[in-house]
């Protein structure tokens, strides 16, 4: 979707700056809702593809004021109010009104060590052709999905070169929408800045793209 986080070649939201030595916390209440976040998600209520798709639904304004843990904390009331494991009026009052609903599972402390070291990899296995090489040259499809995609906006429709191929992976507008892990071949493609941004920029962009968002270069 074409939504508040997909910021790529904007322009007018200032400079990024660089905090040197920057703590990994900036306020006690981070480290709580980051792992609030994270304990949720491997409760095995929703996947990775639906929890960017929750983040990239927030309104505009609230996205862009929010900081990176801000943003995480209130996509995840955004999915317990929608999954009826809490309700608007419980987030509203601070405490419980009724009985919590059931989850999959629980990641108990002696547990966390075991799940972070198993990591969350997203290859799977496809009997699907390998559509692309590398070295060639390919075009990112002009589209405009009203759900969840990794295609950002500022490479749509440009020409790039194939520089590695990663096997079959979970296609996330699949898997966001509860459409099923649906794996497709995954390239990283190589886009010049030229291309990209126009004749002024001698950078160049690698990214991560499914074999659906692109077609053979003309």
């Amino acid at each position: 979707m074409n939504g508040p986080h997909d910021m790529g070649g904007f322009t007018g939201f200032g400079p990024v700056l660089h905090e040197a030595d920057e703590p990994v916390w900036h306020d006690d209440w981070e480290p709580r809702a980051f792992a609030l976040v994270l304990a949720m998600g491997m409760t095995g209520s929703w996947n990775i593809d639906e929890a960017r798709h929750a983040r990239e639904r927030l309104p505009a304004l609230q996205y862009w004021r929010s900081s990176y843990y801000e943003m995480r904390h209130y996509a995840l009331v955004l999915q317990l109010i929608e999954l009826g494991l809490v309700s608007a009026m419980e987030d509203e009052q601070g405490r419980m009104a009724v009985p919590p609903k059931p989850v999959k599972r629980v990641a108990r402390a002696e547990m966390i060590p075991a799940i972070l070291a198993s990591g969350g990899p997203a290859d799977r296995p496809s009997n699907r052709p390998q559509g692309f090489a590398i070295g060639e040259r390919v075009r990112a499809r002009t589209m405009n999905p009203r759900g969840h995609t990794r295609l950002p906006r500022y490479a749509r429709g440009k020409t790039g070169e194939v520089v590695a191929v990663h096997g079959t992976h979970v296609f996330p507008d699949s898997n966001a929408h509860g459409g099923g892990e649906d794996p497709h071949w995954l390239y990283t493609v190589r886009f010049t800045g030229a291309e990209l941004w126009g004749k002024d920029s001698r950078d160049a962009v690698c990214i991560d793209l499914w074999e659906p968002y692109l077609e053979k270069a003309p």
